[in-house]
């Protein structure tokens, strides 16, 4: 890898990759979505800002991506759209931004010749758990739009890599947490809620269990699986293999915190019934035998340094409001 794109640079997990191909001496190309207040999201406040090329665009644009990826041997496509409770309100614009957006980048990287194209999957793609640890050939269900549109890129992306040699690798992440995450996450909300002194906190399902990873191993994981010198066609996750229900991360934040809480059950948070993902166990044998990735955090270390941030940056949340 020397020239690198990054699309949905400016956010959450997009932002912490692109700090650290530029930390490991990359020539990255930032690629974030335009508007007419020239935002570049979580990019603004980077101390590497001035080190990077910042591209403005829309993924769902043909001409726009394929400008972007001009003189670009490695393409990280992070662009989505992810909230899950806006996939119920509106299922076209996901289909839009993670279907055709992902169309846009596969079919300009083959137009392009580009050398390496890593495509960002999800852990909600496999749905509830039919076995565990789920490993990469565990069956997947859409159990809600937003996942849905997932599993159509990820194969999208598959059929790209049989029918045109394009060298695809796919990304599945399990859930991801830490600094700069959107505030309708459930880590950025119990921990928001608390530190603005609430005592009862408002909350969907708390029996489901997830597989947190701290957001810097996660962008080292999309490095090293892009380092790797296999993986192409393939899909790979990266997770913990730690399992943790909703109920007992809430507590376990405010043990950290050092606040006594009380939950309310509130009924705009939770998932019509058979749309909840009720269990994300990850197995990641394969990453740790076919990469030199090994996480550097904890739960603890990691919702620790999550806790500081949100402390430090309390306007960017407003615990009153539920984001969907």
């Amino acid at each position: 890898m020397k020239n690198i794109l990054v699309t949905g640079a400016g956010g959450f997990i997009g932002s912490h990759l692109t700090e650290l191909l530029v930390e490991k001496g990359y020539n990255v190309k930032a690629f974030v979505h335009y508007n007419s207040w020239n935002k570049w999201g979580w990019l603004d406040a980077s101390i590497i800002k001035n080190k990077i090329q910042i591209v403005t665009g829309d993924i769902r644009d043909y001409d726009s991506v394929y400008s972007a990826m001009e003189g670009c041997d490695t393409i990280f496509h992070l662009a989505a759209l992810i909230g899950i409770p806006y996939s119920y309100v509106s299922p076209q614009a996901y289909i839009k931004t993670n279907i055709d957006g992902t169309y846009n980048v596969l079919q300009a990287a083959r137009q392009l010749n580009v050398e390496k194209v890593i495509v960002t999957s999800t852990s909600e793609t496999y749905g509830t758990a039919q076995y565990v640890p789920i490993d990469e050939k565990h069956p997947m269900v859409g159990q809600s739009p937003y996942s849905a549109t997932k599993i159509s890129a990820d194969q999208l992306s598959i059929s790209y890599f049989k029918s045109f040699d394009l060298p695809v690798k796919i990304v599945r992440p399990f859930n991801t947490y830490g600094p700069r995450q959107s505030a309708r996450a459930i880590i950025p909300t119990v921990i928001s809620q608390i530190i603005n002194g609430e005592k009862f906190l408002k909350l969907g399902n708390l029996s489901p269990t997830r597989d947190l990873t701290f957001v810097k191993d996660t962008a080292n994981g999309f490095f090293q699986i892009a380092e790797a010198k296999g993986l192409f066609g393939e899909i790979t996750n990266i997770g913990m293999s730690e399992e943790i229900t909703i109920g007992d991360l809430v507590r376990l934040i405010a043990d950290l915190i050092g606040a006594k809480v009380e939950i309310i059950s509130d009924e705009q948070r939770i998932r019509p019934d058979k749309s909840e993902v009720e269990r994300l166990f990850c197995n990641n044998t394969k990453i740790k035998n076919t990469t030199n990735w090994l996480p550097d955090y904890t739960l603890v270390t990691g919702l620790q340094e999550t806790i500081e941030w949100i402390k430090n940056n309390q306007s960017y949340f407003k615990t009153d409001i539920y984001n969907v």
